[in-house]
């Protein structure tokens, strides 16, 4: 079975807009779990535009799966994980007047940096995994460097429109996650995915996990966190249920 990690940054968005204490991601993370997902992403940015580091203390000790880090790769990130000791940390690619994650993680270029990094956080007993865009060069670093995973940025073929333009970007996007395979490096997958567009997704074999969260945190206005949390799985699995 395919997992569903949910992102619950943007509560915490809605929150910081007043600065007060609701909404609380960590009561949506929970609700995500009540709901079946199968563990829980928030995104610690260098600006503290959402999540804080108290959310990271405070979901950490709080939820009964999984939580996944994603953060930058940067010496302040770094230390914080190491002290939070989350179950995996994902590294991404950060600019500050970016409104969300604008694409994947150069690893060909940052080698040496990275392997730094990851020797610290396994030496820690954390997963390390990295965003990527979906290129066999990418994917041949990233196993190069030592990951434990990659997860797979599917921006791209969420904002194509023509159904081209989609065949040929799912069509890279399942090249990559078969080479990221071979290379024994679990595969996840996520950004922009919502009920529309998951299931050739979830279709994809060696993805293992789905990270999730901007979609299912607006639907949560409309039909409640539990609600939408429990649509998505559904969805997914319907979408594995037609593997590529």
């Amino acid at each position: 079975m395919i997992r569903l990690f949910v992102n619950v940054d943007h509560v915490a968005t809605v929150r910081e807009a007043r600065k007060t204490i609701e909404p609380s991601p960590l009561k949506a993370a929970l609700l995500a779990e009540k709901s079946g997902a199968q563990g829980i992403t928030i995104h610690l940015r260098e600006d503290r535009r959402h999540i804080q580091d108290s959310d990271v203390k405070a979901i950490q000790k709080a939820i009964r799966t999984k939580l996944n880090l994603e953060m930058a790769p940067t010496r302040e990130m770094v230390d914080l994980a190491l002290e939070t000791r989350p179950y995996q940390v994902s590294l991404v690619p950060e600019k500050r007047q970016e409104i969300t994650t604008e694409g994947g993680l150069d690893v060909c270029s940052q080698e040496n940096e990275l392997s730094l990094i990851r020797e610290r956080m396994q030496g820690g007993g954390i997963l390390f995994s990295l965003f990527i865009d979906p290129d066999l060069a990418q994917v041949d670093a990233s196993q190069r460097i030592g990951a434990d995973s990659v997860e797979f940025n599917t921006g791209k073929y969420t904002e194509l429109e023509t159904p081209e333009e989609i065949e040929a970007e799912l069509e890279r996007l399942k090249i990559a996650a078969k080479r990221a395979a071979e290379k024994g490096l679990r595969v996840f997958a996520g950004h922009g995915l919502n009920y529309d567009n998951v299931k050739p997704i979830a279709a994809i074999p060696e993805i293992e996990e789905l990270n999730i969260g901007h979609f299912i945190v607006g639907q949560a206005i409309y039909i409640g966190m539990e609600n939408a949390v429990i649509e998505m799985i559904r969805t997914i699995k319907m979408g594995r249920a037609q593997k590529s």
